[in-house]
């Protein structure tokens, strides 16, 4: 599966915006923080990743509909990318 340099690049941001919420995590229950504040936090780690994630599905799922025999030689058959897909959802 061929992803647009530009979904990598957005990809890769989100993911370095995931890590600092992670180690902002990390970071607040070493400080004692309260329950509320970590969870917030760790919510927002967790949403960064499913969009990623989702992101990521979507590109290659429009890359398959426009390949479709690329696709399929590629070892990503649409039932493929769709198992992929319920896997985040």
């Amino acid at each position: 599966m061929e992803l647009p340099v530009e979904v990598v690049d957005d990809l890769r941001r989100r993911l370095r915006r995931a890590e600092g919420q992670v180690r902002g995590v990390e970071a607040m229950l070493a400080q004692g923080r309260e329950c509320r504040d970590v969870v917030t936090q760790l919510s927002a780690a967790t949403r960064a990743l499913e969009q990623v994630g989702f992101r990521l599905i979507a590109s290659g799922l429009a890359w398959c509909l426009e390949h479709p025999e690329a696709s399929e030689a590629a070892g990503y058959p649409l039932d493929e990318v769709q198992r992929l897909f319920t896997k985040l959802a």
